[in-house]
C-alpha cells in the first residue's frame, strides 16, 4: 500500500477554499486591478482638460470634442502603458494583450462618463451633468476599491474623492483663467 505523503510527486486532492482563493486572486490581479486603475486613470485625469475646455469656452461642442479626445488618448496610453509593464510570468498577473485591454477600455469609459452630457446643448445642464457624473463615478470607484481591494470604505472615498476634486478644481480654475 502507498502512503500519500508531501512530495511535489503525490497527488493530492486541492482544497476548493484554496483553489476558490487562488481565483480570486488572479481575478482580482489580471480584472480588477487594470481595470480599477484604467477607471480611476480615466475619470481622474481627464477632468481637468474637459473642465478646462467647458469654463473657457463656454460651449457644449468644443467642450465634447476635448473630453472625447482626452478619453480616446488617455485610453490608448493606458492601455499601451499597462500591456507593455510587465509580461505577466513572474508576477502572475496574465496576459499584458488582455490586462491592457481591460484597462484601457476602463480608462475610456471612465473618461466618457462625464464628457458624453456636453452632447446636451444647453452648457449649464450639461455641466450639472457632468459634474453628477464625476460623483457618481468617485463612488463607484469608491465601491470597487472596497469590495475588491478590501479598502475600508471611508478610506476608499477619501482618497478618490479628494483626488478628484483637486483635478477637477484645476480644470475649473486653468478654464477660467
Amino acid at each position: 500500500m502507498t502512503k500519500m505523503t508531501d512530495s511535489p510527486d503525490a497527488h493530492t486532492p486541492e482544497d476548493p477554499s484554496t483553489v476558490e482563493e487562488a481565483d480570486r486572486k488572479r481575478f482580482i490581479l489580471q480584472v480588477v486591478q487594470p481595470g480599477l486603475a484604467g477607471l480611476m486613470d480615466g475619470s481622474v485625469s481627464t477632468l481637468a482638460p474637459l473642465f478646462a475646455a467647458a469654463f473657457a469656452t463656454k460651449e457644449t461642442g468644443p467642450t465634447f470634442k476635448v473630453g472625447l479626445a482626452a478619453a480616446l488618448g488617455a485610453g490608448i496610453s493606458m492601455a499601451f502603458a499597462e500591456a507593455m509593464s510587465d509580461d505577466g510570468k513572474m508576477s502572475g498577473r496574465g496576459s499584458p494583450v488582455a490586462r491592457g485591454l481591460v484597462c484601457g477600455g476602463a480608462t475610456t469609459i471612465g473618461g466618457l462618463g462625464h464628457t458624453l452630457p456636453y452632447l446636451i446643448n444647453d452648457f449649464e445642464f450639461a455641466t450639472m451633468v457632468a459634474v453628477i457624473v464625476v460623483l457618481v463615478e468617485l463612488f463607484a470607484i469608491s465601491i470597487i476599491r472596497r469590495r475588491y481591494m478590501d479598502t475600508p470604505i471611508l478610506k476608499a472615498l477619501f482618497g478618490t474623492m479628494v483626488g478628484g476634486l483637486i483635478v477637477f478644481g484645476c480644470g475649473v480654475l486653468i478654464g477660467q483663467s
